[in-house]
């Protein structure tokens, strides 16, 4: 309609209104990040304003939950962390539905020092580890049921990564794009990486979620968002993220240049973003026998009962059309 309108105006010699873009206000998970990259080029760089969205990103914290916001109406999309949020959603019959992975990999993470003895995956389960209480119910019920990990060996992590640096003996949770640069710079060492990912966990992450009835009234509107932000994500790792980059320290000015460039390189490097089905659907992919598998590990790992309808906690109805894909690099 609006390609339409705009032709029939220059046919009869008139110049083309400006259409109203939709306002839309897109809520992360933490402060701004090269994790939320993506969505900042498609502001930085106009691919919003392209599609018809006058974008807002509304940036989280510590003591915000822009979930709850989307849940009450409050905002439109949201950035769900991973999948098991997702299908908590529908156990607790909150209407909120996944329409898009932006990363294909979870950036989780276990840490360990080098030359100590926990060189390889299958040392860590006899080491301490120091993990939070949200991977402790969730990826860590995984690594007990999977491989061997114990709950007697845990230690609470805080967010303060000195315990894991003055105990050569143990493992520390963190996010493979952020955790080990924070390690070289404070405890003046590389540590070993183990992303979860590549041993067998299956969630995706970085979600982008919306209301089940802003689906159903306008799902116009949610494949705009959705396609656009796809865009973003192509231009912020393949092409100039330098006004993106300016726009998340904008938002973050705690955050440095070289942890930035560390992120993106961690996201390129291990393949977060683009790798797997995404190679061939598109960045946003999601395929339901990824998500049965992830749900069968989450039933085995007993965080939800196998009756649960999981199917009911996302769509595929906004990815997997191959969006953007010519804008990846030539090999």
């Amino acid at each position: 309609m609006r390609r339409f309108l705009a032709a029939l105006c220059a046919l009869l010699g008139f110049a083309a209104p400006a259409l109203a873009l939709d306002k839309v206000t897109f809520g992360t998970n933490w402060r701004a990040e090269a994790e939320h990259g993506g969505f900042y080029q498609a502001l930085a760089d106009g691919t919003y304003r392209k599609y018809g969205l006058d974008v807002t990103i509304l940036q989280g914290g510590p003591q915000s939950n822009n979930r709850l916001l989307l849940a009450a109406g409050r905002i439109d999309f949201d950035m769900g962390a991973n999948m098991i949020q997702a299908f908590d959603s529908v156990a607790q019959d909150v209407p909120i539905v996944a329409v898009a992975a932006m990363f294909q990999k979870d950036p989780f993470i276990l840490m360990s020092h080098p030359n100590a003895g926990y060189d390889h995956f299958s040392d860590l389960p006899k080491a301490t580890a120091i993990v939070g209480n949200d991977a402790l119910v969730t990826v860590y019920q995984w690594l007990k049921l999977t491989y061997g990990f114990s709950e007697d060996r845990v230690k609470l992590y805080t967010f303060n990564s000195a315990p894991f640096i003055a105990d050569k003996a143990s493992i520390q949770q963190g996010y493979v794009t952020s955790e080990p640069y924070a390690i070289a710079q404070q405890g003046g060492f590389t540590p070993n990486v183990f992303l979860a990912a590549d041993f067998g966990y299956q969630s995706y992450s970085t979600m982008i979620e919306t209301r089940r009835d802003l689906i159903e009234k306008n799902p116009d509107l949610v494949r705009r968002f959705v396609e656009a932000s796809i865009i973003g994500w192509y231009h912020y790792l393949y092409g100039d993220n330098s006004k993106a980059n300016a726009l998340i320290r904008q938002d973050n000015p705690d955050i440095t240049d070289a942890q930035l460039a560390y992120s993106i390189a961690a996201l390129r490097k291990y393949g977060i973003v683009d790798s797997g089905d995404a190679l061939k659907l598109g960045i946003g992919a999601i395929t339901d026998a990824r998500m049965k598998a992830f749900f069968a590990q989450m039933v085995a790992a007993k965080l939800f009962k196998p009756d649960l309808d999981y199917k009911k906690a996302y769509t595929l109805s906004f990815v997997d059309q191959g969006v953007g894909l010519d804008l990846r690099p030539k090999p």
